[in-house]
């Protein structure tokens, strides 16, 4: 799967996104609304990641669906 895909299912794809990052909201999703870059800083915020290491976990995430 691509971000793209994600991006255009993204209402039913937030199910999987709160399985692998149980602590983010409801709010957070809505707010990231499909952008990579703002799921990815949420990420950062919630879980006190690097930049790189944020993105290094979405890749896998994506390549894991």
């Amino acid at each position: 799967m691509n971000w793209d895909q994600v991006q255009g299912n993204w209402k039913q794809m937030t199910g999987k996104v709160k399985q692998q990052w149980a602590d983010l909201t409801d709010d957070d999703l809505a707010q990231a609304n499909g952008d990579r870059e703002v799921l990815e800083g949420k990420i950062q915020e919630r879980y006190g990641d690097s930049k790189e290491e944020a993105k290094r976990k979405v890749d896998s995430w994506i390549d894991s669906i």
